[in-house]
């Protein structure tokens, strides 16, 4: 594939601090130069700081490519130096086809003048004639939903209304590259999921797009390629399931294995301490992604220091948010019901597939004891963290929609269909 974007040694710095104050007249320049041998120096007023620093990138045309990262990463600074809002201050860009950008709500459009008058505008800044725009108009206003108001200055339309017509705009006057920064953001679950579906569509017409988000899933189910930022460096750039797990690790501080190698530090008391927590996957491997579909297990491992106690392992699941998913415990009666001997032993939570619904989990394990009564032993709260994957496949309880699915919860569930009149269309389980 032919090369869309090259990237090279690019940097961009701002200045903090004050405004520049503007002009001065020849008598002010004068008593400033007199006085300056006199003034104290302080601390520099005027700092400066790297928004973006030696950034290397290529991306290929036909690629989507997901770029993810904290508030203040340099994600939005990119863009606006790719669709050439701003210029690099080190590096060169190389773009080859037409850019279109969906920056923020309100980038590109005179807010005093109508929908109809800016999408005009934003057409020929694209470089395209009349006669192409009023081929595409119509389309345009039918996927904003803003037929009522096209004729009114968008300075009056909701934010809502705004991103739908911008988006409509950047969309579908056809350009090669497709820079959209935040753009699931604002708008209800219709227009997402229009959006999701006008990216589909954009991707397989062969152009490429830079997607700009901080909804992972979203990111996850349409990108094979993410790019992360931190501190305005490119600090990965591979697969997205492993890319978005080190950026979610990273920002928890919480990964898919937590150990303890000082038995005075491991969560515990003089019963049982723990040793160690990982999730794992069917094989045995320590893994962080987990496509939704297979089930994986959080184990764990913990020392017996006092014999015969009955003791319990517990597990919670929750999600980014901090709603509790479900907790469970052992409930087995092999070991319920005897009494532990000193040693180590190992347990494991499996957790099925096609259950929960896609998302950053964290799990909190802890042990108790319990009989005579219940006593909480250890304790290890958000002690590892994991990433549910859904990518889309035909078996899973997505199907072949491609929109948000909201809930906890994702079970492929048994449905039956009959046409009325043909039994109530039962089978056996």
């Amino acid at each position: 594939m032919d090369t869309a974007l090259r990237i090279e040694n690019v940097g961009k710095r701002y200045r903090i601090g004050a405004l520049h104050p503007g002009y001065a007249t020849l008598r002010e320049a004068l008593g400033e130069a007199l006085l300056a041998p006199f003034r104290r120096r302080g601390p520099d007023a005027h700092a400066h700081v790297w928004a973006l620093r030696e950034v290397n990138l290529e991306v290929r045309q036909g690629e989507l490519v997901g770029v993810i990262g904290r508030n203040g990463a340099g994600k939005s600074t990119l863009l606006k130096v790719l669709s050439r809002v701003t210029k690099p201050t080190t590096g060169r860009v190389t773009i080859r086809g037409r850019v279109g950008s969906l920056l923020e709500v309100g980038t590109g459009f005179h807010p005093d003048l109508t929908g109809r008058e800016n999408v005009f505008l934003s057409g020929a800044i694209l470089g395209m004639n009349r006669a192409e725009i009023e081929r595409k108009f119509d389309e345009i206003v039918a996927f904003s939903e803003t037929e009522r108001f096209i004729d009114t200055p968008v300075k009056h339309y909701s934010s809502g209304m705004y991103v739908r017509l911008a988006f409509a705009v950047a969309a579908h006057l056809e350009p090669e590259i497709l820079m959209m920064d935040e753009v699931l953001a604002v708008g209800d679950a219709a227009f997402q999921q229009k959006c999701l579906d006008k990216m589909h569509d954009i991707r397989q017409q062969g152009r490429t797009i830079l997607f700009v988000s901080h909804n992972m899933p979203a990111v996850v189910r349409l990108c094979r390629r993410v790019v992360l930022f931190r501190e305005g460096r490119v600090a990965a750039d591979g697969a997205a399931q492993p890319v978005v797990s080190e950026y979610l690790s990273a920002s928890w501080n919480v990964e898919a294995e937590r150990a303890w190698n000082e038995s005075d530090e491991a969560p515990g008391d003089d019963v049982v301490r723990l040793r160690r927590v990982r999730v794992r996957d069917e094989t045995g491997e320590t893994a962080a992604a987990f496509d939704l579909r297979r089930p994986f297990g959080i184990e764990v491992t913990y020392d017996v220091l006092r014999a015969g106690e009955f003791l319990t392992p517990h597990v919670e699941l929750h999600n980014e948010e901090g709603v509790r998913l479900f907790s469970s415990h052992d409930t087995g009666e092999e070991w319920r019901e005897r009494a532990r001997s000193a040693g180590r032993f190992v347990s494991t939570a499996w957790v099925p597939g096609n259950l929960l619904a896609e998302g950053h989990l964290l799990a909190h394990v802890s042990l108790m004891s319990h009989r005579p009564a219940n006593v909480l032993r250890a304790n290890a709260p958000r002690v590892v963290a994991l990433q549910l994957i859904d990518g889309g496949a035909q078996d899973s309880a997505r199907g072949d929609y491609t929109g948000p699915m909201p809930g906890v919860v994702r079970p492929l569930l048994r449905w039956t269909t009959r046409a009325d009149g043909e039994g109530d269309g039962a089978q056996p389980a």
